[in-house]
């Protein structure tokens, strides 16, 4: 029994020590260390599910065969469903439909009218507004919407952070834009808000502030899992293409 309980204790600990480096790599500790030390073996398991296996479903990437293949099949079965069961979710996913295909406007009009009664503060659909109106190049409208997503947790490092920062460089507001790309920074992880910040330090003329930004998330791909990799691919090649053109403007200077 002892035998026993001594190896389930090692177990914890180094389970423990395993979660705290993770989180102290990513620049989550805040968040976790405090939950890691006082419930460690509850705290472990939802830290592995939180931050590592949700985080690779929701990063991988989901394909849409119906989409794909044929768009417009998608949007005709969804505006039947409405038709036939005109409720909040039917109507939403219709939405979501339209914006996927560029059909921003009728987006945004599904959208605005579904923020009513007990969805008056719908996450979901607020964020999706925040992406339309972006789109559209609205993005006074963006600002108050975020706004009033701001204190979510899950805000903090989401697409809808990103274009309320990006809104706030476009209505002239760079440092409190650059606030916000600060905030959502991490060491090998959230390579999408990187990248954009680093675009708009490039956009600043701080062209040695950006090449650090890109170098930093190219050194840190040997060090992720091959869905790590994977998932992000896309930021990393987009972050090598600016390198490139900014180790050719150090080169002319």
């Amino acid at each position: 029994m002892y035998f026993g309980g001594g190896n389930y204790y090692y177990i914890i600990l180094i389970l423990e020590a395993f979660c705290i480096i993770h989180s102290l790599r990513r620049g989550t500790q805040q968040k976790w260390l405090w939950v890691l030390i006082v419930i460690p073996v509850f705290g472990c398991l939802y830290y592995i599910y939180s931050e590592i296996l949700s985080n690779r479903s929701i990063r991988a990437p989901k394909i849409n065969v119906e989409a794909v293949i044929n768009p417009g099949a998608k949007i005709k079965r969804l505006e039947d469903e409405v038709r036939f069961t005109d409720t909040f979710a039917n109507r939403v996913k219709l939405a979501d439909a339209y914006l996927e295909a560029g059909l921003t406007d009728k987006a945004l009009e599904i959208y605005k009218n579904s923020l009513t009664g007990a969805f008056a503060e719908n996450e979901h659909v607020m964020a999706q507004l925040i992406v339309a109106y972006f789109e559209k190049g609205q993005y006074n409208e963006v600002i108050p919407i975020a706004k009033k997503l701001y204190k979510l947790p899950q805000f903090a490092r989401s697409k809808a952070h990103i274009l309320y920062a990006k809104s706030l460089e476009l209505t002239y507001q760079k440092e409190l834009a650059e606030n916000e790309f600060k905030l959502m920074k991490g060491r090998y992880s959230y390579f999408e808000p990187r990248y954009e910040y680093g675009m708009f330090l490039t956009r600043s003329g701080r062209d040695d502030d950006a090449w650090q930004i890109f170098t930093d998330m190219l050194n840190e791909q040997s060090q992720l899992s091959p869905v790590e990799r994977k998932s992000n691919k896309v930021w990393f090649a987009k972050a090598k293409d600016e390198v490139k053109k900014l180790s050719a403007v150090r080169k002319t200077a």
